[in-house]
């Protein structure tokens, strides 16, 4: 046999590898926790496999029939889900408490808000106090992801949710988290909202302060903050352990450095994402 042919085959088998790769990631989503350097090893490998199985179902397979192609991307993407979620299982991070989160105190990803909808100052409702948390939310979105802590003061100190519940119909906080996702649904979008998880937990001993969680992951593309109608869009990005607005000039650069232009870089940007979804889970 050629030297070439045997060149050519490597490279075909490379670049088949590359495709069967990316066709895993798209389909596992945000679980495929691997380099593309891993995926494309374990996908040679499930190429070789799927061949031989092939083999094994028809015992004279042909290279252009659809079986020699649709076998090995299969038992491709089938190794590399099997290896993303032993990768997944043993590597998962575990979630730090809410009590520990009280007691480090504020960061680059953890941000602590008395309330969500009432102003302390004058005891009544504030849209101030929805747009701040908002633009928080929006921020760690565009950043690495985040906490946010709500019924929480600066200090750390739990206040509890009853001035934000008393503004509701329904005091309790399954009303609370139906408002507040729809406040993110509203103000961000549905895609955002897709990567915010919102729970609850009772902090102290006497009184017990209820406490709001809101988790949220490294969004994929950019989020903006739309605070009404006629505004324009904002983009909030978390820096250091505050949140500000970048103007547009500030915007283009970031959102070009972080989500670049062009299929190669865009897929990298994916993945890139996707690998901070899955950690943070």
């Amino acid at each position: 046999m050629p030297l070439w042919v045997v060149g050519v085959a490597i490279l075909v088998a490379l670049v088949l590898a590359w495709v069967f790769s990316g066709a895993a990631r798209v389909l596992l989503r945000r679980r495929a926790r691997l380099r593309w350097s891993t995926a494309i090893v374990l996908s040679i490998i499930g190429i070789v496999a799927g061949l031989l199985l092939g083999e094994l179902v028809a015992p004279d397979p042909h290279l252009s029939s659809p079986l020699a192609f649709l076998l090995p991307m299969g038992v491709s993407i089938l190794f590399i889900a099997v290896y993303a979620a032993v990768a997944a299982h043993l590597q998962k991070p575990a979630r730090a408490t809410i009590d520990e989160m009280l007691v480090a105190g504020e960061s680059g990803t953890v941000e602590f808000k008395s309330t969500a909808r009432v102003n302390l100052r004058t005891g009544q409702k504030d849209e101030r106090m929805e747009h701040v948390v908002a633009k928080t939310v929006a921020a760690f979105l565009n950043a690495d992801g985040g906490v946010l802590l709500i019924g929480v003061d600066d200090h750390g100190t739990p206040l509890g949710l009853d001035a934000d519940l008393a503004t509701l119909k329904t005091p309790d906080v399954d009303r609370f988290e139906l408002w507040l996702r729809d406040l993110i649904m509203t103000t961000l979008g549905t895609s955002a909202a897709a990567l915010v998880e919102v729970d609850f937990a009772e902090i102290g001993n006497e009184p017990v302060r209820t406490v709001c969680r809101v988790q949220m992951v490294a969004s994929p593309s950019p989020v903006y903050l739309r605070p009404g109608r006629n505004a324009p869009p904002e983009l909030w990005v978390r820096a250091g352990n505050s949140t500000r607005q970048l103007t547009v000039d500030d915007a283009a650069a970031y959102i070009m450095q972080r989500w670049p232009l062009g299929l190669g870089a865009s897929a990298a940007a994916q993945v890139r994402a996707a690998v901070r979804f899955s950690g943070s889970r």
